[in-house]
């Protein structure tokens, strides 16, 4: 038994799947097996069951499961602890966003770090909230920035910034001229959201019911895969949305669109900075995420 074979154990068990477990760490199908065989021949039993269409971990896998993590962990610390000792912040940061931070928060604290560690080299992807924490929980992503918080997760997450979400508008809309907007006076008007996997679906939906309410009082005529599309939905007339001022800051600037407060309901989110819990970071990732919460929470 080796932290190597205790790797590609652990990727098995998260990918649920010998074939998908191999492609993440580059080896064959058959060596993936190969290795599994030889560490239920070093425990003598069982630890992984091949069903039809999944690999499942018995108890005694999910045990073995349990300990390799922690021993992956160390195994990352000490790494961390050397790089850190020789002050090599330098290599590859894979970070995720969420729709807003993705698109409009991420790139720019990106390109500042940059200037700081410009030896990193750096990997974004984006996507919706639980897509990025899913990709963060399977190694593929080491730290993301989304707009929910999943308590149910093996992911430590922290309150970067706030935000607040409004009522996004044509400025030829009847509602545009008022001086205060309830959402009765919204019940019947036509609502684009995003779609279920959304931070900004999640945390609308969390206001709403916090202040009595609940999307079904909304009309919603469309669900959209994201916040561009909803954006453009809004423009063409398609209907309303609640959206983050963040996402049409141009629109606003220019005056194609406007964003209004809704009174009495508390819209505030916020953005949290979200790793995995036994996990160390690599220094590119620590630095950025230390230069985040400089940056952003103070």
């Amino acid at each position: 038994m080796d932290l190597w074979q205790l790797h590609i154990f652990c990727k098995v068990v998260e990918q649920r799947s010998f074939s998908k477990a191999g492609k993440l760490v580059h080896l064959t199908q058959p060596t993936v097996s190969s290795h599994i065989k030889e560490l239920e021949n070093h425990f003598g039993c069982r630890l992984i069951d091949r069903l039809a269409k999944e690999a499942v971990p018995t108890r005694e896998g999910q045990l073995l499961y349990e300990y390799a993590l922690k021993l992956g962990a160390l195994r990352d610390e000490v790494e961390t602890a050397i790089s850190r000792f020789k002050e090599q912040i330098s290599g590859n940061l894979a970070v995720g966003g969420s729709t807003i931070p993705g698109g409009y928060i991420l790139p720019q604290a990106i390109g500042s770090f940059l200037q700081r560690h410009p030896d990193v080299y750096p990997a974004m992807k984006v996507g919706d909230t639980v897509e990025i924490v899913g990709d963060i929980l399977t190694g593929e992503l080491e730290i993301g920035v989304v707009g929910a918080r999943l308590a149910d997760r093996p992911i430590r997450q922290k309150v970067l910034l706030e935000d607040e979400m409004r009522l996004i508008l044509p400025p030829a809309h009847p509602l545009s001229g008022s001086s205060h907007i309830t959402l009765e006076m919204l019940i019947g008007e036509r609502f684009i959201l995003r779609e279920s996997g959304s931070g900004t679906l999640q945390s609308l939906n969390a206001c709403l019911k916090a202040n009595g309410h609940q999307l079904e009082d909304l009309h919603v005529v469309a669900e959209l895969g994201s916040t561009e599309a909803v954006v453009s939905g809004v423009k063409s007339g398609i209907g309303l949305s609640i959206i983050s001022p963040i996402a049409v800051s141009e629109e606003l600037q220019a005056g194609t669109l406007i964003a209004l407060p809704i009174d009495g309901i508390d819209l505030k989110r916020s953005f949290y900075l979200t790793h995995h819990k036994y996990r160390s970071l690599s220094p590119p990732a620590q630095a950025f995420a230390q230069y985040l919460l400089e940056t952003y929470s103070g």
